[in-house]
């Protein structure tokens, strides 16, 4: 249960905003993808780019190209869920935007590059080898996003779509992506033609997440507990994808390097600008319970909380899992931090009875669930799992009936409190 239940008292960055000025900004702002000369472009990429700069540039602008496409197919279901004719009218604004987009990117890929035959489609075909499993999974939940929200054009689903889209999506990954590519070509003084470009793109994605900042405002205020509840458990439910977005290829640092940046430093401006974002809504994450960040912990601790359960195969595509403490640890510390804990009586224990490793426990006492390596009390329910298998489960690998059929995971004990565990860990 969330404690933050009605509009906040001090002004808020969303209450700044009109949907009239957004569109008056659009009208000003308008340029054209196909008149930007890459001459020099092509120049600066095969004469003075070195093959690492080249590299991370390719897989940089191809996770863009990507997701750009993908955005601009999306937008349909948002224009007929939108319950006010001036949003509608700048979502119609920003799908035309997403498009240009799209252009842009390919006629670089193209012209520049030389990759692709000119059409989306070629240049997307000739790209789709440079996208991250993060990518992939989290454009995919996008999708799934748009087709429940042509089903279900309720406020509370409409929130949620703007959420993955506007906030994670805009807000959380390409606008950190943005920066460090303009940062690191400008000051290269590469490529004159692309900076042109993005300079314009990065000012269209301010835009469209202001709207998305003032929509979820609007929403949050017309309804505090659901509208938080619905950006939430959005946030909630990708995070094992968002984190693997712009993992590089084999955790190779140098794609990173190369553009005079890391990993981390880009986990911090994603976490940054998404507090901030949630900030102007209304929501202090500070102040509600369950929260998806860990926001008690140091900015560097939060931002490479995602890197570690990466790197030890908890999250992401691959197995076999690490048993790295740390990482274990970031692990059930993420549980206990998602669990509900008015779900189960003070006092409830559940342990983790790994087959092939160290147990774990959560103990739930006065309001709080906490994790702890062993067997310090008795458990109500023990779970008798193998540690990869687990590790499966909680990064979305495995659907955890289906180990439940082929008893490879074991509940045993307080056989009713295992049937709440949707409920404990929504």
């Amino acid at each position: 249960m969330a404690t933050t239940t009605s509009r906040p008292t001090t002004r808020r960055a969303a209450d700044d905003i009109s949907y009239a000025d957004l569109y008056e900004r659009w009208e000003r702002g308008n340029w054209s993808a196909t008149e930007i000369d890459f001459t020099q472009d092509k120049i600066d990429w095969e004469e003075r780019m070195t093959e690492a700069q080249r590299r991370t540039a390719m897989w940089l602008f191809s996770l863009f190209f990507h997701g750009e496409d993908a955005v601009t197919d999306g937008l349909s279901p948002y224009i007929d869920a939108a319950p006010l004719e001036e949003q509608k009218y700048f979502i119609a604004t920003q799908q035309v935007d997403e498009a240009r987009h799209s252009v842009f990117f390919n006629r670089f890929i193209n012209e520049v590059v030389g990759l692709g035959d000119g059409s989306i489609a070629g240049g997307m075909n000739a790209t789709a080898s440079q996208l991250s499993w993060g990518h992939k999974m989290i454009f995919q939940e996008l999708e799934e996003m748009c087709v429940a929200l042509r089903a279900d054009q309720s406020p509370h689903q409409f929130a949620r779509a703007i959420t993955i889209y506007h906030v994670l999506i805009e807000a959380a990954l390409a606008q950190p992506g943005q920066h460090v590519i303009e940062a690191f070509l400008e000051e290269q003084d590469l490529m004159p033609g692309f900076r042109a470009g993005i300079a314009n793109v990065a000012l269209d994605e301010q835009r469209h997440i202001a709207f998305g900042v003032k929509a979820l405002a609007d929403l949050y205020d017309a309804d505090p507990k659901g509208t938080e509840k619905a950006v939430l458990d959005v946030l909630r439910e990708n995070s094992v994808y968002i984190t693997g977005v712009a993992m590089p290829p084999n955790w190779d640092e140098s794609y990173f390097k190369a553009f005079n940046y890391s990993y981390d430093e880009l986990g911090r401006d994603g976490i940054t600008a998404l507090e901030s974002r949630l900030r102007a809504i209304g929501i202090d994450l500070h102040k509600v319970e369950r929260s998806p960040l860990p926001v008690d912990l140091p900015l560097d601790e939060r931002a490479s909380r995602g890197r570690v359960l990466l790197q030890a195969n908890l999250v992401g595509p691959e197995r076999p899992a690490s048993r790295d403490p740390y990482a274990t640890e970031v692990m059930f510390d993420s549980i206990a931090r998602a669990a509900d804990v008015h779900v189960v009586p003070s006092g409830t224990v559940i342990e983790w009875a790994f087959t092939d490793a160290e147990p774990w426990q959560l103990s739930f006492d006065a309001g709080k669930c906490i994790a702890e390596r062993g067997t310090a009390r008795k458990a109500a329910l023990k779970l008798v799992v193998s540690f990869d298998d687990w590790a499966d489960i909680f990064a979305k690998r495995v659907d955890a009936r289906k180990l439940l059929l082929a008893r490879k995971l074991r509940p045993k004990g307080n056989l009713r409190l295992f049937a709440k565990f949707g409920k404990i860990f929504p």
